[in-house]
């Protein structure tokens, strides 16, 4: 038995790490990730652009792509890059233009497109001689979420005295990302140099034909055999179907076993408020319905109102509305802490009330009666509080259900889509509502080893320390990225 439960626990955390790095794009589903080679060569400033946008910012910009054509298309975002790519030379305002650029549509996410467009931008020719001081800013997607790189290469027929910038890419040019970066990305938009010009056009930096592009970025969208790719599957029998789903539920629970999801907010909630297992059911049923739901609405924006705003945008004020949410209920519960019976039987607890002691377990017992005003597990249990905890734990939809959606759309899947989602969210809300069956599993058993013992009279305030310091946090987290 012993064997077999270590079995079990180690197939479960490979599965959560296989989850953790099965993500098409490693940074993220919404990303949009900036790169700028600067290279003076000759009397000329050049600047190798790379932008590489993950499935669903190229699932918004199909639109556009497909009334425009590929063509137009790529040359129209080349010149919208130019006008915001900001280079200065001794203080004056120089032109980038675009000289050429290489557009390619390399594999993602469940039959889902990533975007890699590569541009060179060039300077006219500048003054030789003396030291220039030397500016440049990325003002591209500003307020897109993704790693923003700039290095300064130099090249031939120029001197650079020196610069702020690396000579070296540590993403690869967008190529391969450093897994111990992924957490902290880069963000870098400005870099200066001091440099010494020389004579002619000099040499421009080359770019990476577009089948080749698909073929190395590829490789690393495609390896993906988690819940995402379960969409794009050739062939849907009624076994196949059936078995995604069984696949689908299983990486919604390992998903919730990742950071975030609430889950020790429920633990906490669910001890510090004598929670039942009935409770902990109702709150994953909660969960499921919210992420659900969650889903489908993140999904509405971005195929009805992708001009005007996107989905990452919407990210910081769910998390923020999540942080306030939790704050409130974690404020709700310790002033029911401090003011109702659970206030007197701590006091008991720590030998205020020593002399009114049998009295104190008389009134206890008076409150617990039906007919009295007690009734403590469901007025601390109220069906608002309760509701607002499950909603903070479905409240952030997952991207990877987000990608199943618009890849169902695309492939004219819809159904089988939708099912996949909520089979996705009954995984996660069974992790969650497992979690705190045991909790209050947990807590009853502690209860009955220790009745009456100072720390399980403690539990409930803790509990709502607890909550409200995860509010705090969460709320804190989320002020700097919506203000």
């Amino acid at each position: 038995m012993r064997r077999l439960g270590f079995a079990f626990v180690s197939a479960l955390l490979g599965v959560v790490a296989l989850a953790a790095s099965a993500a098409a794009h490693p940074l993220g589903n919404f990303t949009v990730n900036r790169y700028s080679r600067i290279e003076p060569s000759g009397a000329r400033v050049y600047v190798l652009y790379v932008l590489d946008m993950a499935e669903i910012p190229t699932f918004q910009a199909r639109p556009r792509v497909e009334r425009l054509g590929e063509a137009a298309y790529g040359a129209a975002f080349a010149r919208s890059i130019a006008r915001r790519a900001e280079l200065s030379v001794a203080g004056r305002r120089v032109p980038l233009a675009p000289v050429r650029h290489v557009l390619a549509f390399p594999p993602g996410q469940a039959g889902l497109r990533t975007t890699r467009l590569e541009v060179l931008l060039a300077s006219p020719q500048l003054a030789s001689g003396a030291p220039a001081p030397v500016a440049y800013r990325d003002g591209n997607d500003s307020g897109r979420i993704g790693w923003k790189e700039i290095v300064l290469a130099r090249g031939a027929g120029a001197r650079v005295l020196r610069s702020s910038a690396p000579s070296s890419s540590v993403s690869h040019e967008l190529l391969s990302y450093p897994k111990n970066l992924l957490q902290s990305p880069l963000d870098v938009t400005e870099a200066t140099a001091r440099v010494v010009f020389g004579s002619g056009p000099g040499t421009p930096p080359t770019l990476i034909p577009r089948s080749v592009l698909e073929q190395r970025v590829g490789v690393r969208a495609v390896a993906d055999g988690g819940f995402a790719s379960l969409i794009a599957r050739d062939r849907l029998s009624v076994g196949v179907v059936l078995v995604s789903l069984a696949v689908a539920l299983f990486w919604g629970a390992a998903h919730a076993l990742s950071p975030g999801h609430g889950k020790s907010i429920v633990t906490a909630y669910l001890v510090g408020q004598r929670g039942t297992p009935r409770h902990a059911l109702v709150l994953g049923a909660i969960v499921t319905v919210t992420h659900t739901a969650g889903v489908f609405a993140l999904g509405l924006v971005t195929l009805a109102l992708s001009q005007f705003v996107v989905p990452d945008e919407l990210y910081p004020w769910l998390n923020l509305a999540a942080g306030v949410l939790v704050l409130g209920i974690g404020v709700s519960v310790l002033q029911a802490r401090l003011t109702g019976p659970a206030a007197h039987r701590l006091a008991h607890a720590l030998g205020r009330e020593h002399a009114h002691h049998d009295h104190a377990h008389d009134h206890d017992r008076e409150h617990a009666h039906p007919h009295g005003h007690g009734h403590e597990l469901t007025g601390s249990l109220s069906r608002r509080s309760l509701l607002g905890v499950g909603v903070s734990g479905g409240l952030l939809p997952c991207p990877s259900a987000l990608v199943v959606l618009l890849a169902a759309i695309s492939l004219h899947r819809i159904a089988f889509g939708l099912v996949l989602i909520l089979a996705f969210s009954l995984g996660l809300a069974l992790t969650i509502t497992s979690i705190g069956l045991a909790a209050v599993l947990a807590k009853r058993a502690f209860a009955r080893v220790a009745p009456g013992g100072t720390l399980v009279h403690l539990l409930p305030a803790a509990s709502a320390l607890v909550i409200l310091a995860a509010g705090i946090v969460m709320t804190a987290r989320a002020l700097p990225a919506v203000t």
